[in-house]
């Protein structure tokens, strides 16, 4: 499993507006699986991408950093 950065609104219906952009971290095998496993939640995805590396290093050190199994 890989683990995705997902940022997105929780109103479906409104134009996006960087100031209630949230972000949640979700394992998956890819960008679409990761979309398809959000579905159900109606978020209004902004953007996927994986971490890894460095990236997921420095995202693992912040105390907020929780993983979603979906």
């Amino acid at each position: 499993m890989k683990i995705f950065k997902v940022f997105f609104q929780k109103n479906l219906d409104q134009v996006p507006v960087r100031e209630f952009t949230e972000t949640i971290y979700v394992e998956g095998e890819s960008e679409s699986d990761v979309r398809k496993k959000l579905a159900p939640r109606k978020y209004n995805i902004e953007f996927v991408t994986q971490v890894s590396g460095a990236y997921l290093e420095y995202e693992q050190s912040n105390e907020a950093f929780q993983v979603e199994t979906l």
